[in-house]
């Protein structure tokens, strides 16, 4: 009221002003423009976000709250949410699809603005059918509407990547712990590591690869079944970092050096990879970035923006739990 008072014009011309649906003379933008920059006035962000049918809150549905690979993507969200004005409500779907529907339909009911679902099995068509009603960005997925977006890494060029460095080392057998069935990472990692193989003229043995779940126990358990069947390998991938850290326990305990006895390969980079014994070499996923990325995208799907992502490549990171074979 102070600055329509000061401005001469009337109090919702200063407010179609500020939100820029005003069509008014030069001469009246600028001297609200003058008031408001004397009076040093903030326009109430909440209000004006009300009046636009918002509730600037996002929601997150994550899989794992524990795991240290969500944090890293939520801390990326968390510093793109930063000056927006916006705030997150974090749910979790336990790798279910039913479940993460749920927690979807709950934060709708929550009138969020928008989501950003990490990772997941609901299916391509769930995730459509529900950014009809709010935009929704996905990762781990391809996937591009116009109020829904997928932003996906290459799964099976990392592995490729990780196998094929070994493979230099001069690594001939080559142990593969995998993750989950029915995750699409699981088999993108797996069609990579058989690339690589079959690139190298390298047979590929299915006796060398067990079925993991993605943490440490799983990584652990897998790489024991390896001795218990007596298979003879001087290398093993690990489909993620976790699962690495398990296999690195199993090889510590049997008195196994790492790497001079066999070499290991995580896939993640996670914060703790640099501080394992030896640091892990792995595939570093630009997790913080991914987490930058959804953001920003998600915040420009609500203002009915267009969004052309570039997806950071992954990356091989050579620590010292490989090296050359003797």
């Amino acid at each position: 009221m102070d600055v329509a008072r000061l401005a001469g014009v009337s109090p919702s011309t200063v407010s179609r002003i500020l939100n820029g649906t005003a069509r008014v003379s030069e001469d009246k933008r600028l001297a609200v423009l003058a008031a408001i920059a004397q009076m040093n006035f903030a326009p109430n962000q909440m209000a004006q976000a009300l009046k636009k049918g918002r509730s600037m809150t996002i929601g997150i549905v994550v899989q794992d709250i524990s795991s240290a690979f969500f944090d890293e993507n939520l801390r990326g969200i968390d510093d793109g949410l930063k000056g927006t004005g916006y705030a997150s409500v974090i749910v979790s779907g336990h790798w279910n699809p039913e479940e993460e529907a749920e927690r979807i339909r709950l934060l709708l009911g929550r009138k969020v603005d928008g989501i950003i679902l990490l990772s997941g099995r609901m299916s391509d068509e769930a995730v459509r059918a529900f950014s009809l009603q709010r935009p929704i960005v996905s990762t781990g997925r391809e996937l591009h509407t116009r109020s829904a977006l997928g932003i996906k890494l290459d799964n099976e060029h990392g592995a490729w990547m990780a196998t094929h460095h070994l493979i230099e080392l001069g690594h001939r057998r080559i142990a593969f712990i995998a993750g989950p069935p029915n995750n699409l990472d699981a088999e993108e990692r797996l069609a990579g590591y058989r690339r690589a193989l079959r690139e190298a003229d390298l047979p590929f043995d299915p006796k060398l690869v067990v079925e993991g779940n993605f943490i440490e126990s799983g990584g652990l358990l897998a790489i024991n079944h390896l001795f218990e069947t007596q298979q003879q390998f001087s290398a093993v991938f690990a489909a993620n970092d976790q699962s690495a850290y398990g296999v690195r326990l199993c090889l510590y305990r049997k008195g196994i050096r790492v790497p001079d006895d066999i070499s290991l390969v995580g896939f993640d980079d996670l914060p703790g990879s640099s501080y394992t014994t030896p640091p892990l070499t792995t595939i570093r996923q630009p997790l913080y970035e991914i987490g930058l990325l959804s953001t920003n995208a998600l915040l420009r799907l609500i203002n009915g923006e267009t969004v052309d992502t570039q997806v950071p490549p992954l990356e091989l990171i050579v620590r010292e739990t490989t090296r050359r074979v003797r």
